[in-house]
Formats: structure tokens, C-alpha cells, sequence
């Protein structure tokens, strides 16, 4: 897939540099994440540090992919709106960084993911065993590093980061649930995808403002900003789930349909009706009789054109678009510095436009 169909709406955010802001996210967060991977036992370090990418499977230093890093470059643009510097939010950053790397971790080993970020993932080099100690030490990490601020701010923080993490693991868990199921309703699907996905963006977009310390107001609008931000980045995950090529991903093609997950096209192809929409419930009804059974590409290729024809495909493109506009609109309620205001319009449009 070479594009999606969702435009950016026009905001003044044009002349941003995104690829500058992800940059700085990364380059004032990574020192701070890795002196708090240094404190863990080895070999959990070393286990750590290759999921991050900064070693390879030997132990050698690497550069491979950490990721966009659109988390810390959040967390430091929302300090930003309340007035404080950006390295004010570093700590959020780090913390966010270590609790969405748990979920990761564990993920993976869940969904039987064999790639991320172009290379094996930890469960399948180092065993399912050690993805499971470390996504629970980097999560144990979060809040150790966010508490020893000492700050009211710090506490405010924590308390958000916790909350975010329970709708996480709320989210996975309703994920998961929906893969023995034949079907699962579009509400259902924005729910779950609401709580794996948008309440960690949201925990972002607003804990650089808290340890900055911003009213409520300003930490809730920037919330609900990251909130619906989640959804539409979900959103387009869920195209490049199905119609995303390895090269472009890092996972395998027809990812979400060798695993079966019932993502936002499939249940918006399920729920449009029609002779196409019948047709891939019947295909997905006679999974639940065979679920191990092994197909071969052509069929995925052929589910993948069934979702398409009965428009689940467009609807979730669409719906992209929907959750991009809720997020800047969002911002409209609360007073922020014009820049900032334009680095988030930016960094949404970055979301939905995406190549990987």
C-alpha cells in the first residue's frame, strides 16, 4: 500500500519539522531510558537493550530501529503547553517509553509476532520466558522513575501513567477475547482499540503537561487530543495490518489476518452487509471450526479483497480522518502557545499519513 486515503486538514502546521521533533524526543529521552534499563539485572539488561535496539542478537552495539518515538516527542511538546521547557517532560517521556515497551514485549509473545522493527522479537530469540521478566521490569521502571521526582507533579503523573496502563492491559485482554469470536461490533472494536491504543497516547500528550504543572483543563484537553490521536494511529495500523507490505511494517504480510484479529476493517466489512460482508463472515465462522488450520497467501489475499469489497477498507480510512479532526479539535478548548498548537496539528498529520 502505497498511501492511504486520509488528507491532512489544513491547520498552519506545514512548515513543522516532524522529523525534528521525533528526533528531539528521542535524543533527550534515550540517555534517561537507558540509565534506567542499566538498572536491571542481567541478563534483563542486555535483553532490554536489544529490544530497543541498541545491541544486536550478539551483544553488539547497533542502530537498529527504536521505533518513531511519537510518545516522547509528545510528552515533550506537552510540557511545552504549559509553559515549561521541554526537558521538563523527560521523565514523562522515559516512563511512558518504558510502559508502551512492556506492552510490547509481552505482545509480541501473545500474538505470536516473530518480527518487529525488522528483526526477530525478544520472545523468539531469548524465549518466551525472558519477554515476560522484562516487559514486567520496564513496566516496574515506569513508575520508579516518575516517583523518584519527589514532586506533587511526579504524583499527579503517576497516577495518570497507572491509569493509563490498567486500559492498556484492558484493551489487550478484550484484543484477545475477540480473536475466539467470530465477529466483533465496530463499537466494540473502537473500545478496545480506545483503551490499548489511545489512552496510552493520551497519557502522553498530557504528562509532560502535568509535571509542567498545567491546570486540568489543559492536561484534559491535551487527554482527549491524544485519545482520539490513538484511534486514528490505531486506525491506520489496522490498514497496514491487512494491506501493509513487510518492508514497509517490519511484520510479516497479512499480519492481522494470520492472527486472526478482529481489527476495525473486519468488523466494518462485517457489519456493512451484503454479498461480500456474508461471504467473510462464513469464511471467518469455519476458522472457529479449524483454527489451526494453515492457509497459503492466495487465501489471505482473497479475505483481504472480501474486506475490501464490502468496504472495510474505506470505512476505516474514513475513520482515521474522523478521529484526526476530534483530536485537533480537541485543542480548540484551551489556550496554547501558537507553535505548540502547530507541532500537534503536525505531528497528527504525521500520524494519518504515515508510511509504517
Amino acid at each position: 500500500m502505497n498511501r492511504l486515503d486520509v488528507k491532512p486538514r489544513p491547520r498552519g502546521a506545514g512548515a513543522v519539522d516532524v522529523p525534528g521533533l521525533l528526533e528531539r524526543g528521542r535524543t533527550l529521552s534515550t540517555p534517561a531510558l537507558r540509565r534506567a534499563v542499566d538498572r536491571l539485572a542481567a541478563p534483563m539488561d542486555t535483553i532490554a537493550a536489544y529490544h530497543f535496539g541498541w545491541i544486536d542478537a550478539a551483544g553488539n552495539p547497533s542502530d537498529g530501529d527504536g521505533g518513531k518515538a511519537l510518545r516522547s516527542a509528545l510528552a515533550l511538546i506537552s510540557a511545552e503547553a504549559a509553559g515549561a521547557p521541554p526537558a521538563a517532560g523527560t521523565t514523562g517521556a522515559v516512563a511512558v517509553e518504558l510502559v508502551h515497551n512492556f506492552s510490547l514485549l509481552h505482545d509480541d509473545f501473545m500474538d505470536g509476532d516473530e518480527q518487529r522493527r525488522h528483526r526477530d522479537t525478544v520472545w523468539k530469540v531469548h524465549g518466551p520466558a525472558q519477554a515476560i521478566l522484562v516487559g514486567d521490569a520496564l513496566l516496574a521502571l515506569a513508575g520508579e522513575v516518575l516517583l523518584e521526582l519527589g514532586t506533587v507533579e511526579a504524583n499527579r503523573a503517576a497516577r495518570l501513567l497507572n491509569s493509563a496502563t490498567r486500559k492498556l492491559i484492558d484493551g489487550q485482554a478484550q484484543d484477545m477475547s475477540f480473536e475466539q469470536r467470530d465477529r466483533a461490533t465496530v463499537a466494540e472494536c473502537l473500545e478496545m482499540e480506545g483503551n490499548k491504543t489511545g489512552a496510552l497516547l493520551a497519557c502522553a500528550a498530557s504528562i509532560g503537561a502535568v509535571l509542567g504543572g498545567a491546570d486540568d483543563a489543559t492536561a484534559d484537553a491535551l487527554g482527549r487530543y491524544g485519545y482520539h490521536l490513538g484511534l486514528a494511529f490505531q486506525a491506520v495500523d489496522d490498514l497496514l495490518g491487512i494491506w501493509g507490505t513487510p518492508e514497509r511494517t517490519g511484520k510479516q504480510a497479512w499480519s492481522d489476518l494470520k492472527q486472526r484479529k478482529k481489527s476495525l476493517p473486519v468488523c466494518a466489512a462485517l457489519e456493512a452487509g451484503g454479498p461480500a460482508a456474508e461471504q467473510l463472515a462464513a469464511v471467518l465462522a469455519a476458522d472457529g471450526v479449524a483454527p489451526d488450520e494453515v492457509f497459503d497467501e492466495a487465501e489471505f489475499a482473497f479475505r483481504a479483497a472480501l474486506i475490501e469489497e464490502a468496504g472495510g477498507r474505506a470505512w476505516t480510512a474514513a475513520e482515521a480522518r474522523r478521529q484526526y479532526d476530534a483530536a485537533l479539535e480537541a485543542l480548540d478548548v484551551v489556550h496554547l502557545p501558537e507553535e505548540v498548537r502547530d507541532q500537534l496539528a503536525a505531528l497528527a498529520d504525521f500520524v494519518v499519513v504515515r508510511r509504517r
